[in-house]
């Protein structure tokens, strides 16, 4: 069953971040992941919602969006992310 990582990020460097990006990007691909949102247009339809950059992964199981997670590869992409991004970030399983 399908897994999806939701992250909303606030990006408070955008030329660091860029490093963060290429990194990561290499790490979901490895783990079998793939991109369906990043960043892009919003609405907000109801209730209220504070957020900044939305990104929503998709990977084959939650067990392995969480082995990416967990990764040597992102573990570099997050060290490279510090100080230029807040994240929020969570996985669920798809039905």
């Amino acid at each position: 069953m399908a897994a999806y990582i939701l992250a909303n990020v606030k990006v408070t460097d955008s030329t660091r971040y860029e490093k963060y990006k290429q990194l990561a990007q290499e790490a979901v691909a490895r783990y079998g992941g793939r991109y369906l949102v990043r960043g892009g247009e919003t609405a907000i339809l109801e209730g209220s919602w504070q957020h900044d950059r939305i990104v929503v992964l998709e990977f084959p199981t939650l067990e392995r969006a969480k082995e990416f997670y967990r990764s040597p590869e992102y573990a570099a992409a997050r060290q490279a992310r510090s100080g230029c991004a807040e994240m929020k970030m969570l996985a669920v399983a798809g039905v």
